[in-house]
């Protein structure tokens, strides 16, 4: 098996344009969406019909999403796989992990990676993104979810003795971000 690669962060912070990026300086690498699998589960199920509103079905039938998106993507096979996700989904009965235990034993990562951006930056990218139908939250609130990412992401590694790191994406250096993931790649396959 190759590099299983679970890249996170916030919304906003920018992790997904980092995420292609990196594909491209990645020869050969493959890149999976962990939402993108659960949107077409929930749209099978008729559950949804549109991304968004997948954060606002009862935990439980968020948890059955999880599930067969984590078996679909378990299945994806490549020298380097990034799966890009997030760390915690905000839904009205509070956050909810995504990597829990389960997830975590189906994707079987060797290295997980959190993206951060200052929280205006990331303030300022939800309000640019009209394809989304985000929370409004304040500054504060985007620190709250900085820390509590950086929490979550302690707690992964913790359980899949995966390596972690942080990847820094400032406002117009994302391809310097893509670079130090492709830097870490390098260092992973000497």
């Amino acid at each position: 098996m190759g590099l299983r690669i679970v890249v996170v962060g916030i919304p906003g912070v920018g992790k997904s344009t980092v995420v292609e990026k990196t594909k491209v300086a990645v020869k050969g690498s493959t890149v999976l969406v962990f939402g993108t699998a659960m949107f077409e589960e929930a749209k099978k199920l008729k559950w949804v019909k549109h991304r968004d509103e997948m954060r606002t079905l009862p935990v439980e039938k968020q948890r059955k999403l999880q599930r067969a998106a984590a078996l679909r993507i378990s299945r994806g096979k490549g020298k380097v796989v990034f799966i890009d996700t997030h760390l915690f989904i905000r839904t009205p009965e509070g956050f909810w992990p995504g990597l829990p235990y389960h997830v975590i034993e189906s994707l079987k990562p060797t290295h997980l990676l959190l993206v951060e951006a200052s929280p205006a930056e990331i303030l300022s990218r939800r309000a640019a993104d009209t394809t989304r139908k985000r929370d409004m939250v304040t500054e504060e609130e985007v620190r709250a979810e900085l820390n509590l990412g950086r929490s979550f992401l302690s707690a992964a590694s913790l359980v899949s003795g995966a390596p972690m790191a942080f990847i820094q994406n400032s406002e117009g250096r994302s391809d310097a971000a893509a670079e130090s993931i492709a830097n870490l790649v390098r260092g992973a396959k000497a």
